[in-house]
């Protein structure tokens, strides 16, 4: 009969989590693996099994943080309008920072100073972009949008909402103001200013 396994997928997942939270709230001097494991309840000894240590721990945290935020963007339905699709997957950028904060300064900022991301990693990361630059050629393609290079209108696009997310992650926005339909229609506003535009 097998052994049941002590160090699951779940307490992976858990310390990730955790070890994300610390690095956004607190910094990188607050994530060490002796504290990482008390705040989950477990010992060093199943971090050390899980990861191999801190870099492999910070690898793995990237990672989890890129897929699961990929995995978001990927899932927008395409439809026959590209121009739809790219308000969708700019809703989803949001929607996703805001189910797992603790990831988002993580994966845009150098929050861990002089670490490297494996080269996997990266490639992960740079797939985020993919749905983005897909549609704005696909728009383009369909005549929906202005014949500039579709990296010009894609990094537009993800610089603005990236803009709008972390200013509203870190409270930079102004109080009381409801932040839905504000991020929506400036999306709407941004695809609307790249539409081609007729003669007439």
């Amino acid at each position: 009969m097998p052994r049941p396994k002590t160090h699951d997928d779940a307490l992976r997942v858990r310390l990730l989590d955790r070890a994300g939270e610390l690095l956004s709230t607190e910094g990188p001097n607050a994530l060490s693996l002796r504290r990482l494991a008390a705040d989950v309840n477990t010992s060093t000894t199943a971090v050390y099994s899980l990861f191999g240590g801190k870099p492999a721990l910070l690898n793995a945290l990237y990672e989890e943080a890129f897929h699961r935020f990929g995995e978001r963007l990927a899932a927008v339905p395409q439809t026959d309008d590209p121009v739809e699709d790219i308000v969708q997957i700019g809703l989803a950028y949001r929607r996703s920072a805001l189910a797992d904060p603790q990831f988002y300064l993580v994966m845009f900022s150098k929050v861990v100073p002089n670490f490297e991301p494996s080269e996997e990693t990266n490639a992960a990361a740079a797939q985020t972009f993919k749905p983005v630059v897909d549609n704005v050629d696909r728009a383009i393609a369909a005549g929906a949008f202005t014949d500039a290079p579709q990296e010009q209108i894609a990094l537009a696009m993800w610089g603005m909402v990236h803009g709008l997310v972390s200013l509203e992650l870190n409270g930079n926005l102004p109080s009381g103001l409801e932040v839905s339909p504000v991020y929506e229609r400036a999306i709407r506003a941004h695809t609307d200013g790249w539409r081609k535009q007729t003669a007439g």
